[in-house]
């Protein structure tokens, strides 16, 4: 196959393409919308999918993301973009296992070899988390962009959403953040190579093994974090919740040479929409400005986010660390309130 790199078509990748989450949340209240009592999860509560109830015992989870170009290689990019959309069944607790392929790809303007590495990629890593990808759709169009239309099994009684934060809880997150800088410094030939390939390997990472813990600790309240930045998707936990998130930003786990990188000031435009949307709803403390801009910095295929019993935090996180997670730690917890995050 002709080598040709992905991150020549975009200037911005993977989750940082977005639309900004407060326009995003203008558009949805008007939405016409069918009653059905068998639907448990819909767009109304900003969560990660859509639930629908088929028995008092199963349910399917239904979820779609896509985006353009996060990485060079096109069999990453296929491996990460599936990572990254089957997550969203493992952080409401459930089991993924079929999907289809979204795609839109310049057939008459990079290689069709492209494309099938592309597939490839997504193949092998729905193939690792057991799911059976059976079909798709196509569209020719430039930058290229690709995800999957997934869908997963849940019992109604175990689901996990970011409604589910309780007063007490301890909040883990289980990778590092930083993945939207790094991506923008390869693209600004900014960031070591070592740095990247760690980076990559995080997104190519499935969140299946955190979910397994998880759901050992019946944790009601998670959500993994992509497009909007740790806070923002905090900010969309708090409200949902109705408590208030306090967190420690000098254990946030973050990736090889980021902080640097920002202070050189390799900052995406997506962390600066994500500051916005969450500034009114944060009070930061004495928080170093490199810190606060890689609380917002937009990941994709980002880590579990999750609400764990005090009694049980501890012995959770190493539990993640020991299923290679090391990432993980603890970062803050939840408290009475109503939708608000203070960051010191």
């Amino acid at each position: 196959m002709e080598e040709f790199d992905l991150l020549s078509t975009v200037e911005q990748g993977g989750c940082s393409s977005k639309i900004p989450a407060a326009l995003l949340e203008s558009l949805l209240p008007a939405l016409p919308k069918l009653v059905d009592e068998n639907i448990l999860v819909d767009f109304s509560s900003h969560d990660d999918a859509g639930v629908y109830r088929i028995s008092d015992d199963f349910a399917l989870i239904l979820t779609t993301d896509f985006f353009p170009p996060v990485c060079s290689d096109p069999f990453e990019f296929g491996q990460i973009s599936a990572a990254n959309s089957i997550s969203d069944v493992y952080a409401m607790g459930g089991e993924p296992f079929l999907a289809l392929n979204i795609s839109m790809f310049p057939s008459s303007r990079i290689p069709i070899d492209v494309y099938k590495s592309i597939l490839e990629g997504a193949a092998s890593k729905a193939l690792e988390a057991n799911v059976a990808i059976i079909g798709g759709h196509t569209i020719d169009d430039f930058p290229p962009k690709f995800g999957l239309a997934v869908v997963g099994r849940v019992d109604p009684k175990r689901l996990v959403t970011n409604s589910g934060l309780r007063p007490g809880d301890k909040l883990i997150l289980t990778k590092p953040l930083g993945t939207g800088i790094t991506v923008a410094a390869k693209r600004l030939k900014m960031v070591t190579d070592e740095s990247y390939r760690i980076a990559i390997q995080w997104m190519k990472t499935l969140n299946d093994r955190a979910c397994s813990v998880m759901k050992k600790y019946h944790v009601t309240g998670a959500t993994d974090i992509t497009g909007f930045g740790l806070l923002g998707h905090l900010l969309r936990m708090a409200r949902s919740s109705r408590v208030n998130i306090s967190i420690q930003a000098g254990t946030l786990p973050v990736l090889p040479g980021v902080t640097s990188l920002v202070n050189d000031g390799c900052i995406p435009g997506a962390a600066f929409r994500n500051l916005e949307y969450v500034e009114n709803d944060v009070t930061f403390t004495r928080v170093d400005y490199d810190l606060k801009m890689i609380m917002v910095d937009a990941q994709t295929s980002g880590g579990l986010l999750m609400g764990v019993q005090d009694e049980f935090a501890n012995q959770t996180l190493q539990e993640l660390t020991d299923a290679g997670l090391c990432y993980s730690r603890i970062i803050g917890e939840v408290g009475e309130g109503n939708g608000k995050i203070f960051v010191s």
